[in-house]
């Protein structure tokens, strides 16, 4: 797990998943002010000001930032900066820069349309680094109890949806809404790393086998 929080609500307005791309220079300040979300830093450092407090994000750390919360930035001396920014965000929020110049922020990715089936009550919100080991096969078929964006960070996974499989590199993001039911592999020769951006009813497992109940 790399960063976590919990929601009391997520019915309030419809929502959308948003990922992007944020490049500071070495040295430069940013602020960043949006819907709640949880930064990945890929490469570089970041320190973070929020709430009176600093923490410095080196590769492979995330941090929660809640949604209307000011963060200042500052990219480490060593190098550039570069991070993802992962929203759960309504409408009113997707058009809207997170952060501020001079960041260099690349849109990855935003859904359509809002997450279907979101329910009354509280929901966990996290962020995960997954590694499928060289050769795995295919896991049986599940479905998310929320839904899920996926980044590639290396491998190719086998995604296989409707008995279709594709391959997704690095770079890749999937979206995974509640009720598509899928399966990952990893056919390849190297570990498939990946990050899940996921949102789950509170109590209830982020992954659930087979098709969702009719009742449902």
């Amino acid at each position: 797990m790399i960063a976590a929080t919990k929601l009391p609500t997520v019915t309030d307005v419809p929502l959308h998943f948003k990922a992007v791309s944020v490049t500071l220079q070495p040295d430069e300040k940013s602020g960043v002010l949006g819907a709640n979300g949880i930064l990945y830093q890929m490469s570089g450092s970041t320190e973070v000001a929020l709430d009176g407090k600093a923490k410095m994000l080196n590769a492979g750390e995330g941090l929660f930032i809640a949604g209307g919360k000011t963060a200042a930035l500052t990219a480490g001396s060593g190098g550039p900066s570069t991070f993802l920014h992962f929203f759960l965000a309504p409408a009113v929020d997707l058009g809207r820069p997170a952060e501020t110049a001079p960041a260099a922020v690349r849109e990855l990715y935003r859904t359509a349309n809002p997450i279907p089936d979101l329910k009354p009550g509280g929901y966990d919100l996290n962020l995960t680094r997954v590694t499928f080991p060289a050769r795995m096969p295919s896991n049986p078929p599940h479905h998310r109890s929320g839904a899920a964006l996926y980044f590639i960070i290396s491998g190719t996974g086998a995604n296989t949806v409707d008995g279709k499989t594709e391959a997704r590199g690095p770079g890749s993001l999937i979206y995974e809404p509640y009720g598509l039911v899928h399966q990952w592999g990893n056919p390849g020769d190297e570990p498939l790393i990946f990050l899940a951006f996921n949102i789950n009813p509170e109590g209830v497992a982020a992954v659930l086998p087979g098709a969702p109940a009719k009742n449902q």
